[in-house]
């Protein structure tokens, strides 16, 4: 059958005759439908805001390192004012998106505007203090990055252009949204790095000093990974789950500690795949391409001919 339109059909497939009037009322049933089996009270509030979190993430990052990613103008006597500016201005966007993330968990449970505005308010300040303290983690990441890296030529190189020191920097912010109550803002913060970079970090693992991702593209890390200090991971590694667990009516549960534990100065190399909730024991080597799930001692070499094979069910490696 011939589905070409001929010169009358095209005429009449003009934007007067896409029949808006009836798609747009089957979208506002359909709005309407998801809302009230979704949020049964009706109430709609307002939502957080990816691109209000982009930037200011970005104006976190020109805090954290004003001479990188502020002005090109900047001078070193304007430097404090600057970083107090951009960190005003980072501060107050953020307490309107916390204020919003803890309003739609909330939803209607009685609490009121002002308690609600104090949970983010002392969210808010807790995350500034934590600010210092995220920098200084960040310079053992941009120092291991100079030091793993023959190709590096200056930690000005590796702070400007490598994706995993952007995504660290990304990282170590979401980490802290997370571990103070801001799950949602710091999912957000983590897939805006992931978009950028290909490096796909949970906010919730916890990684230690002096890390490093080396190319960095492909790299997931799952939620409940806890990585020690002075660890390097290539590119296209994952720290995944080995399996879902199901509840009796097959839904999946959520949260329980399903990701690796790597322990300090391990080196995994490009493609491995690292599931389930095991140890690789500290000082360790991973090689390119293993598919491991069972823990390793300390100081271990692990290469493809002594991994093993496994069958996965529910989704492993996720």
């Amino acid at each position: 059958m011939d589905h070409r339109l001929d010169d009358d059909d095209r005429d009449f497939l003009t934007p007067s005759h896409w029949r808006l009037e009836k798609i747009t009322a089957d979208l506002r049933t359909l709005r309407t439908e998801w809302r009230q089996s979704t949020k049964p009270e009706g109430v709609i509030y307002e939502l957080p805001s990816r691109e209000a979190m982009a930037e200011i993430l970005d104006g976190l990052a020109a805090a954290l390192f004003p001479r990188h990613f502020g002005p090109s103008t900047l001078t070193e006597d304007r430097v404090d004012t600057f970083v107090r500016r951009a960190l005003d201005q980072s501060l107050h966007g953020l307490l309107e998106q916390v204020r919003r993330e803890l309003r739609l968990a909330c939803g209607p449970s009685g609490i009121s505007d002002r308690s609600l505005d104090w949970q983010a308010e002392e969210i808010t300040q807790s995350f500034a203090l934590h600010v210092p303290k995220v920098r200084a983690l960040l310079e053992t990441d941009i120092q291991a990055a100079f030091r793993g890296d023959p190709a590096a030529r200056s930690l000005d190189e590796v702070l400007l252009c490598y994706p995993g020191i952007y995504a660290i920097i990304r990282h170590r912010l979401a980490h802290t949204l997370h571990s103070l109550g801001a799950p949602l803002l710091a999912r957000f913060a983590a897939e805006i790095s992931h978009s950028v970079t290909g490096i796909d970090i949970h906010p919730g693992a916890e990684i230690g000093s002096c890390f490093f991702i080396d190319h960095g593209t492909g790299v997931v890390i799952g939620e409940t990974a806890v990585i020690g200090n002075n660890v390097r991971l290539y590119q296209a590694v994952t720290l995944g789950a080995k399996r879902f667990q199901r509840d009796e009516n097959g839904d999946l549960l959520k949260g329980g500690a399903r990701h690796p534990l790597i322990e300090d100065d391990v080196v995994v190399y490009a493609g491995a795949t690292i599931l389930g909730r095991i140890t690789i024991g500290r000082g360790s080597s991973i090689g390119g391409n293993v598919w491991l799930t069972h823990s390793v001692p300390p100081g271990s070499q692990i290469t493809q001919a002594q991994s093993r094979n496994d069958v996965f069910i529910d989704g492993g490696g996720i």
